[in-house]
């Protein structure tokens, strides 16, 4: 973070929490069998919110909600612009064939991480449906990409940034405008 630049907290940790918390009874109230869903986290951020949200459910529910793992990584179309990084396995616990997946990630801006992640679960089968959580969306689409369950909408200018730290990751947790 540049010194210039002034950092905004748009969610607090308790904040977080309760977004959580909403966006869990919204999919218990949107998605109709629950024994069919698999959550599947984007790295890095979303497989740990995916984490959370699978306790949660369980939780709320008594079931045993499944979670997986998809690195979007390869099915890119930029990678060239954001090159490459360390590749989380892909890791999808069940076949996917009829399933109701939910994609999870942290941020939804141009919409290619989420295209990408949606190219690489089709690799692996066809699922009944796909569906997308993420904690923000800054806007600014490059494609016809939109969350069907979203923690805060924050309009932001291209130069900016918001990102989401997690306290196993990240040693803080909040959301944050940079």
């Amino acid at each position: 973070m540049s010194n210039n630049r002034k950092r905004i907290v748009i969610l607090t940790e308790n904040e977080i929490k309760k977004t959580l918390a909403r966006l869990t009874s919204e999919i218990i109230e949107k998605v109709k069998n629950l024994e069919n869903l698999l959550l599947v986290g984007i790295p890095t951020r979303g497989i740990h919110l995916a984490e959370v949200l699978e306790k949660e459910l369980s939780s709320k529910t008594g079931l045993k909600i499944r979670k997986g793992v998809v690195d979007p990584t390869f099915y890119r179309d930029d990678q060239y612009r954001v090159g490459t990084r360390l590749i989380k396995a892909t890791d999808i616990p069940t076949p996917i064939e009829q399933k109701e997946i939910l994609l999870i990630d942290d941020v939804l801006y141009t919409g290619r991480t989420i295209r990408a992640a949606i190219d690489a679960l089709y690799s692996w089968g066809r699922p009944q449906r796909v569906m997308l959580l993420v904690m923000v969306d800054r806007g600014h689409r490059e494609l016809p990409i939109q969350p069907d369950f979203c923690g805060k909408q924050v309009s932001t200018s291209k130069n900016e940034s918001i990102s989401l730290r997690l306290k196993n990751i990240d040693n803080e947790e909040g959301v944050f405008l940079e």
